[in-house]
């Protein structure tokens, strides 16, 4: 079962959960009781190591079962987490020699019996797995709830660390660039286990080492790194905003939701630890006053400058899986695109980036839209680059879609007033709307579902506006002559 790219992966299920299930009649007779099961797979090969992902309760019938304890071997160097054998049609009784064999590699084995069929088991299984994700992404949403409560407080670092602590049941600290301890919450720790946490904070900030000064410009390093001491689970997370600052944890376990609820408070530390906005950044907030208080772009063009020719890149984005974002996830992305200027419209977070910038790249568990570069004044025209720029992309099922410009080609022969006075004249019979939707009808070849994906509309109104188009156009849409001219007026007409 795959993850989804938003919330935390999928929980493993434990094997004593499956076999607790009456109705299916499963029962273990050889190896240990413990096993966490990811998968359900069911292969009759004689070595069906090539095809396994490692965590699998592989089920079979025994048909071409020879060497039963080379089998067994291959299952466990695949990393296969337990053994279903189904008794009957073609053993009566699980093999003996299948039951040493998994006795000898540690690989759990379960009788099915005949009237349990494969697909039930199956189904169990992913049933479990729904029902523990739900479990984790309630746990997690009211974890961030409560660390985002935390940071709202007036003394915000040492209250999200104290949530942290509670929310993951163990011992958390703050540490300086030279392994210095800023706050810590939770319990306290054996010397062996603060020892092993300070030599893993080495490793996500190898300059913080004891006398050694923090440097922006060290080598980059690993951004998160885990360890075990016994039964105690280390973690070590740096934090953004350019202090070689360490969050480290030690929890009693490490179940999969734990390091989306660290993540969560690694970002709202970064963002509460971060330095005071220096001059540019004031600047640019004095710049967002003005335009609040009704000054006009030319205006405040110098106060928001920041690059070659003054230009910005406006990014659209949305989350892969359909959720609606948040202002956490809005300054997450920024962050991971290098820009503090983000905000969230609806289900569409919108971010600003200064020119010239690092080319934008797609972006794990996100689609994005990105328009070309644009002066202050212009940023309006670039903001629809970018939506129809992320429509395109979601049509196309790309994770990453980009503005290209109109110029070049044969259209560049044309003066740019002409052909926007052409255009204006061509399709002066057309709303915007109308106008928006035969532009991306004739983007996507004509397809109706693609168009459709991208304007977020149902197909049926994609259908009836290019109808509407043709008929107040008086021409004919499936002749390729029509199609060129409309298209080339189209880029040309101005958003």
């Amino acid at each position: 079962m795959p993850d989804s790219p938003a919330g935390p992966p999928t929980p493993p299920i434990p094997l004593a959960e499956l076999l607790a299930r009456e109705e299916l009649g499963l029962r273990r007779i050889a190896g240990p009781e413990h096993a966490d099961l990811l998968w359900v797979h069911t292969s009759e090969m004689a070595d069906p190591y090539p095809y396994l992902l490692g965590g699998e309760l592989l089920l079979t019938a025994g048909v071409q079962l020879a060497d039963a304890d080379t089998y067994v071997a291959r299952l466990v160097q695949a990393g296969a987490s337990a053994l279903g054998f189904g008794v009957a049609p073609v053993h009566d009784t699980v093999p003996a020699a299948l039951v040493e064999a998994c006795e000898h590699h540690g690989l759990p084995l379960v009788e099915v019996p005949p009237e349990t069929r494969f697909t039930a088991i199956a189904r169990a299984v992913w049933r479990l797995m729904a029902e523990a994700r739900h479990r984790e992404l309630r746990r997690v949403t009211r974890a961030q709830q409560a660390l985002a409560t935390a940071a709202a407080r007036p003394d915000p670092v040492p209250a999200v660390l104290r949530q942290l602590a509670v929310q993951l049941e163990g011992r958390v600290a703050l540490l300086t660039a030279d392994g210095g301890v800023l706050h810590t919450a939770g319990g306290h720790p054996a010397p062996d286990v603060r020892a092993a946490l300070a030599r893993l904070a080495r490793v996500v900030a190898p300059a913080a080492l004891p006398g050694t000064p923090y440097s922006p410009s060290r080598k980059p390093s690993p951004s998160s790194a885990t360890d075990s001491r016994g039964d105690t689970h280390l973690f070590a997370y740096a934090l953004g905003g350019g202090q070689g600052l360490t969050l480290v944890l030690a929890t009693p376990r490490r179940d999969s939701g734990d390091h989306t609820v660290a993540g969560i408070a690694v970002v709202l530390l970064s963002l509460l630890t971060a330095p005071h906005q220096g001059a540019d950044a004031a600047g640019r907030s004095a710049a967002l006053v003005r335009l609040l208080l009704g000054a006009a772009p030319q205006d405040v063009a110098p106060l928001l400058g920041d690059g070659d020719g003054d230009d910005w890149t406006v990014v659209h984005a949305r989350r892969a899986d359909g959720t609606p974002a948040d202002a956490l996830n809005a300054g997450a992305l920024g962050a991971a695109l290098g820009s503090a200027l983000s905000e969230v419209d609806r289900d569409t977070v919108r971010i600003l980036l200064p020119c010239p910038h690092e080319a934008v790249a797609p972006q794990p568990g996100w689609t994005l839209g990105v328009s070309g570069p644009a002066p202050v004044t212009a940023l309006p025209d670039a903001d629809t680059q970018a939506s129809r720029a992320l429509g395109h992309a979601e049509a196309t099922r790309t994770p990453l879609g980009t503005h290209r410009p109109g110029a070049g080609g044969l259209a560049s022969l044309i003066p740019a007033d002409r052909a926007e006075a052409h255009a204006r004249t061509l399709l002066a019979p057309l709303t915007d709307p109308l106008a928006e939707t035969l532009r991306c009808w004739l983007s996507l070849h004509g397809s109706w579902d693609r168009t459709a994906v991208a304007l977020k509309v149902h197909r049926n109104t994609v259908r009836q506006r290019v109808a509407r188009c043709a008929a107040l156009l008086d021409t004919d849409l499936d002749d390729m002559d029509v199609r060129t001219e409309l298209w080339f007026a189209l880029r040309g007409r101005t958003p």
